[in-house]
């Protein structure tokens, strides 16, 4: 046994599709802990795996459960994660701490994409990415998420970055580290809430045939590394550019002058917006999510070696 696989635990579920060869989705579950309010985010998660189920292939929500990194959730692991005070965020560097004191851990798109690699899950579905914060040349305040896609070889089904990111130095980085970006049915990189950024994705690819052909070309050349997949949100759940730009720099600023930084800043903003939309950008959020699902499981199932279809 490699020793990384005693600290895996498979749902029945994943562990039976991994026998049949099923496609597998996997699904992060720091947005089910500090993303969203409850009871909205475990309604969403569960409305999210059986959004990849209709699709074809397999959920497997992945966190930190009693030292082990679950691979698929149960109802029950699903509500904790939803309720629980005590969840912490787990990224790259908090992983060997909450596996190894037994904490409850949500994973980030970091720690999920570490987490599906080593279970042998090729596909990730998210929301948005993490990204380069926005003075981030005096801060260095840049997600882990984006260096984590130069080395873990998963593909990465999100809504682009949010606004309140600084996406030109975003993708700046992640092509000097030689992470691509395909677009899904526009040239143009989402920006989470709204479809248009103002930044162009590298490469448009819109049908799952042609992104599985990409994906696993790069790793067949040797390529490390994940992908950027970036699905716009439906544009009948889109925001105004320029209403979310406006409020989430009043956000921003109001974030600025109450001390708050680090990994509490994306948690405020999304709240704040969230009051300042009036529950609109909630309602955006749950809707990209379900949609990029669709996307991923279609994705998932496309990729060389799935054996069921």
């Amino acid at each position: 046994m490699t020793q990384y696989q005693s600290f895996l635990s498979f749902s029945q579920e994943v562990l039976d599709a991994r026998t049949a060869g099923k496609a597998i989705v996997a699904l992060e579950s720091t947005i089910i802990s500090h993303g969203m309010p409850y009871p909205q985010n475990v309604a969403m998660a569960r409305e999210v795996e059986q959004i990849i189920r209709d699709g074809g292939a397999v959920p497997a929500t992945i966190a930190i459960i009693g030292g082990k990194i679950c691979i698929g959730l149960s109802d029950e692991q699903l509500e904790l994660l939803g309720t629980s005070p005590d969840a912490m965020k787990v990224s790259r560097r908090d992983l060997p701490f909450v596996l190894s004191q037994g904490k409850l851990g949500a994973t980030t798109v970091a720690a999920t994409m570490i987490c599906a690699e080593l279970a042998g899950i090729e596909v990730f579905v998210t929301g948005g990415l993490g990204g380069v914060h926005r003075g981030a040349e005096t801060s260095f305040d840049i997600s882990a998420d984006l260096q984590e896609l130069a080395q873990t070889s998963v593909a990465v089904v999100c809504a682009g970055v949010k606004s309140i990111l600084d996406i030109g130095l975003t993708l700046e980085y992640l092509e000097t580290h030689g992470v691509p970006v395909l677009s899904v049915g526009q040239q143009g990189f989402p920006a989470f809430f709204t479809r248009e950024s103002g930044f162009n994705a590298d490469f448009r690819l819109d049908t799952p045939a042609e992104q599985a052909a990409f994906i696993s070309t790069k790793w067949q050349l040797g390529l490390k590394g994940g992908v950027v997949v970036s699905n716009p949100v439906p544009l009948d759940q889109a925001m105004p550019k320029e209403e979310i730009d406006a409020i989430t720099s009043q956000a921003l600023q109001e974030a600025d002058a109450a001390g708050i930084s680090g990994k509490r800043v994306t948690p405020f903003l999304l709240s704040r917006i969230k009051e300042l939309t009036d529950g609109r950008s909630l309602a955006t959020n749950i809707a990209l999510v379900k949609n990029n699902a669709r996307v991923g499981a279609a994705l998932a199932i496309a990729m060389p070696g799935v054996t069921a279809r």
